[in-house]
């Protein structure tokens, strides 16, 4: 990712796609790396950092990863080294769901195009 400056909130949502009520529940619910910080007058203003970590969490939710284990990742890499083993076991686990339900999709994108080819099948 390139330098930026730091970003206000609105530009963070034009960036993400997410709403800023989206931005500030992941700041105040621990699903960030640390306090966002914040100009003279209050205002958020988010790091490349930041929009990194914002972007691992909303492919993680994506995924269908549970809020519970974004938190427990989250505090993970807060807590740094040592708590490598934990972090890999939990993205392990994470995408052994998210393969199963690949898998599921593709099989029903099969049954759904055999479908198809019976309705085109010549007369």
């Amino acid at each position: 990712m390139t330098t930026v400056p730091a970003l206000g909130i609105a530009e963070v949502v034009e960036r993400t796609g997410l709403t800023a009520h989206t931005l500030r529940y992941y700041e105040r619910d621990g699903l960030l790396l640390g306090d966002v910080d914040r100009d003279a007058g209050g205002r958020r203003r988010y790091t490349d950092r930041d929009l990194e970590w914002i972007e691992t969490v909303t492919r993680l939710r994506a995924t269908g990863m549970p809020i519970r284990d974004v938190k427990r990742y989250a505090a993970l890499v807060r807590a740094g080294a040592g708590t490598e083993a934990e972090r890999l076991q939990l993205l392990r686990a994470h995408r052994t769901r998210v393969q199963r339900e690949l898998d599921e999709t593709t099989a029903h994108l099969a049954a759904i195009d055999h479908k198809i080819g019976w309705y085109e099948r010549p007369a």
